[in-house]
């Protein structure tokens, strides 16, 4: 199973802007820095995260992006699921008369192995990350932000 380069980067945004002291912010542009991304593809995957509810943007001389959202609140499913959807990875597509598609023994199996992966991902929270951060990347993120 693949995620996209765009949940890569929100969980990683998530966690970063995680790291900054209440009221601080940080732009797109050193975001997309620490990331290797072009700031246009990363203010993408940022307007996503917006319209999920788990940042916001900040407008002004210390504008920024920041969390809006309680990092132990923050779960990677639904970090996950705001970029990817929730429409599940694999679908039965055979019908035929030895195969009876609503029945699919296959497409059973591979739905509880997602369930069972969705349940692991909806334990795990961003906080559970930065428990686990190094002081060198939180003094990083806190030179770069606003």
């Amino acid at each position: 199973m693949k995620y996209s380069k765009a949940t890569n980067y929100a969980l990683h945004t998530i966690v970063y802007l995680g790291l900054l002291p209440p009221g601080k912010t940080i732009g797109v542009k050193p975001l997309a820095e620490v990331q290797k991304v072009s700031p246009t593809y990363l203010s993408k995957v940022l307007t996503t995260l917006v319209k999920a509810g788990f940042i916001e943007s900040v407008t002004g001389v210390n504008g920024g992006y920041k969390l809006i959202k309680d990092v132990k609140d923050i779960t990677f499913l639904e970090v996950i699921q705001a970029i990817e959807g929730t429409t599940s990875f694999f679908h039965c597509s055979l019908e035929n008369n030895i195969h009876d598609r609503q029945n699919c023994f296959i497409e059973k199996v591979m739905n509880e192995a997602e369930q069972k992966m969705e349940d692991y991902l909806r334990s795990q929270t961003i906080e559970h990350v930065l428990q686990k951060v190094n002081e060198n990347m939180v003094n990083h993120i806190n030179s770069i932000a606003n």
